[in-house]
């Protein structure tokens, strides 16, 4: 048989194949999307390395909801305030699956709640870390004073500094870990130690390397990237090497567990782990302990830390703004007094900034997927049951209708004509409905005390000039992180 005779049954069955596939999307009700081609499904239009811009333009030609397919997986993208709202909220429990996340799945295995899609399993590790959290002082006052101790170990850090140049990543991952370390772990680290700085560098080679080109293969390929030679392999052992600190903490723990005198969230869980060891089915054991862990680590450290970095850029970029910030510092607090919680109410300016810091930095364009757990009506259209959903969480705070001029940094979207401050419902950088993250409190009161304990002490100054500093991010994928720069940061 010769080539032709060989190619043009197998064209002709692929044709016939593409037809199907979008022939039966249609009968199903779908929103509408692009053509998707059999196996590869829209990588034509899906830019490598650039999957929010490209949804953002098929979101041009076909609304704020619509249909893709990455690879052979299906996709509904919801984008701005209206859409995101009536999803995550007014329909909030039919879209409280957890989607697909492979790089994650392939190290947790569907344990821990936060990328786990078992509903029973996230709903009891979720309500049992959330209730242990508060219970260690997330929201309440202990946790605040184990922010301000470890805001002062930061200040001293600075001054240990003698002004010269500093890149502000690295102290603030050390910051933002250590805060999390003394919830979860019951200890905080020495800025030098060697195995600490060795976990932060972990956790932020995993987040950058899942927003590359390459992470993003993966998330669309999973199958076929597993055996493909490349970069995205030290993400998993990234992960793993975080699961192999968690794990040996979780040892130590063992040996030291007081049952009368919980320590931390590790001694909690293995207590818990205890009560139901009877029990054939329970949630809490030893491979959800060390998946829920990692999930709260990267809950409350990469978020923050990459906030804090960002901020500072941007007040370098806009020194009007920042030296607005001290004024009402000095005003409110002095330069003396420590800074606590309640000085927010009476902090307007400061409050609008960060809140814009975090609206305006928009580090996780559409947050982790979603799935619907039940076949689900939505706006006139339907989507089936398990199928993943990405909520655009970019296009809601950077949404024209919530915010003037989105697209330009402006403290003025949080505030009133009277300069009080302004809540503004498409403000959602940690998503918002039953799947919030579950470090939210935690990561507001961080943001606020850090801040402003910062400013209130230290004049911050660019190393370049003004003019060259630039606020793009450096990678748009599925985070946005800032430029890499250094800063003076010298006593006022």
């Amino acid at each position: 048989m010769d080539f032709f005779g060989i190619v043009t049954p197998l064209l002709i069955a692929w044709l016939a194949c593409l037809f199907l596939i979008n022939a039966w999307n249609k009968k199903l009700n779908l929103p509408p999307g692009p053509f998707a081609l059999p196996l590869i499904g829209n990588f034509l239009q899906i830019k490598s390395g650039k999957i929010v811009s490209s949804l953002l333009a098929l979101r041009e030609k076909y609304g704020d909801v619509f249909t893709v397919y990455l690879g052979p997986r299906r996709v509904i993208v919801v984008c701005g305030y209206k859409a995101v709202k009536e999803g995550l909220i007014d329909q909030g429990n039919d879209f409280s699956g957890r989607g697909t996340a492979p790089i994650f799945y392939k190290v947790s295995q569907n344990y821990g709640f936060a990328f786990t899609n078992n509903i029973e399993r996230w709903q009891k590790l979720r309500r049992f870390s959330l209730t242990t959290l508060r219970n260690f002082g997330m929201g309440k006052k202990s946790i605040e004073q184990r922010i301000q101790e470890e805001a002062k170990c930061m200040l001293d850090e600075i001054m240990a500094n003698k002004g010269s140049q500093l890149n502000p990543k690295d102290l603030f991952g050390a910051v933002s870990t250590n805060i999390v370390f003394s919830i979860m772990f019951g200890k905080r680290y020495d800025y030098t130690d060697p195995e600490f700085l060795s976990v932060i560098h972990t956790s932020n080679a995993c987040f950058h390397g899942m927003s590359t080109f390459w992470g993003q293969m993966y998330h669309t390929y999973p199958r076929v990237m597993d055996f493909l030679p490349g970069p995205h392999h030290k993400i998993f052992k990234h992960l793993l090497d975080l699961k192999a600190f968690a794990e040996k903490t979780v040892k130590t723990h063992q040996g030291t567990l007081d049952r009368s005198n919980p320590r931390d969230y590790i001694d909690c869980f293995l207590i818990k782990m205890e009560q139901e060891k009877q029990n054939p089915a329970t949630e809490f054991n030893m491979i959800n302990l060390l998946n829920s862990t990692l999930n709260i680590f990267f809950a409350g450290i990469e978020t923050v830390a990459s906030t804090l970095t960002y901020g500072c850029l941007i007040l370098l970029k806009y020194p009007e703004v920042k030296e607005k910030m001290q004024e009402e510092i000095d005003e409110v607090i002095g330069r003396h007094r420590q800074i606590s919680v309640e000085d927010r109410n009476k902090m307007p300016y400061t409050d609008a900034v960060i809140h814009e810091i975090q609206r305006y930095c928009n580090l996780m364009p559409f947050g982790v997927p979603h799935s619907v757990i039940c076949n689900t009506k939505f706006r006139g259209y339907t989507i089936p049951k398990g199928t993943d959903v990405f909520f655009m969480l970019g296009t809601v705070m950077w949404d024209p209708e919530k915010f003037s001029n989105p697209e330009e940094f402006d403290p003025h979207n949080f505030l009133k004509d009277d300069g009080s401050f302004k809540k503004n419902d498409a403000f959602m950088p940690f998503s918002t409905g039953k799947r919030i993250c579950i470090a939210e409190g935690l990561a507001r009161m961080e943001l606020f005390l850090l801040f402003t304990a910062l400013l209130q002490n230290f004049d911050i100054k660019p190393v370049v000039n003004q003019e060259e500093l630039d606020v793009t991010p450096v990678t748009t994928g599925f985070g946005n992180f800032p430029q890499a720069y250094q800063l003076y940061i010298t006593p006022r």
